[in-house]
């Protein structure tokens, strides 16, 4: 760990993130909005959990291409460095690398469905938030908190017994925990998961000028930011104790 290149790092995890925003918020575009090929399906939740679980699986295989670890998530990042597992220089290299890459994700993703932002009239007709980040199935602030702590702490968890999950087909591995944990855990919150996953491209729809947009929601944005870090400190904390 000693020998991580920082320049390595910020621009794996960049790269990384941008490829899962890409992905993921791509395909919350194509079932929500107006007039693409895939309108109408948004509740196709298996679907989506899957497609979210590809785009970790791209994001890792190219970050780690670039010499990073394949964080992507500011929670892991933050946790192992917490517990000794990742070194505190390269932490902010990490998460302005995530976050900016989430951005820019996002920013590419609304470009790519600006026609169908123009055709889509407003919240109600599904031109909301929803399609980059996260919100809640019911409104709840003590258990939705308390759902993106169990999620990620399952996610983590299992991320800590694979080891370095970037070699081999393990990117594939960490894209079908992705997929179960957003199958049976996801469905109340949307599976945050990941800090950077929800505020960069929820910060995108907020301030760029995306027609017929809805509100960004910042009051549920603190629970995709904490609840995600408060799990993966947990499950790291627990790794430790137990081994």
């Amino acid at each position: 760990m000693k020998g991580l290149n920082l320049m390595h790092g910020l621009i794996g995890e960049l790269l990384g993130t941008c490829v899962l925003i890409v992905i993921g918020a791509g395909v919350g575009a194509g079932l929500h909005l107006k007039k693409s090929y895939a309108s109408g399906q948004a509740n196709d939740w298996f679907y989506v959990s899957f497609a979210w679980g590809l785009a970790v699986t791209m994001g890792v295989y190219v970050a780690a291409s670039f010499g990073s670890l394949g964080h992507l998530n500011p929670a892991i990042t933050i946790a192992y460095a917490l517990f000794g597992l990742f070194p505190w220089s390269n932490v902010v290299p990490y998460l302005l690398g995530q976050f900016i890459g989430a951005f820019i994700g996002a920013v590419l993703v609304i470009i790519q469905f600006y026609p169908h932002f123009k055709a889509t009239k407003g919240e109600e007709e599904g031109n909301t938030v929803g399609i980059f980040a996260t919100m809640p199935a019911i409104s709840s602030p003590v258990f939705n908190f308390l759902s993106e702590v169990i999620a990620t702490f399952f996610f983590v968890l299992i991320l800590l017994n694979l080891g370095n999950f970037t070699s081999g087909l393990k990117p594939m591995i960490v894209g079908l925990v992705i997929f179960v944990i957003g199958a049976g855990l996801g469905t109340t919150t949307g599976f945050a998961l990941n800090p950077a996953r929800d505020w960069g491209p929820r910060l995108a729809y907020s301030l760029l000028p995306v027609p017929n947009k809805g509100a960004g929601d910042w009051h549920y944005a603190w629970i995709p930011m904490m609840g995600p870090i408060a799990g993966a400190i947990v499950a790291t904390a627990l790794q430790g104790i137990l081994k």
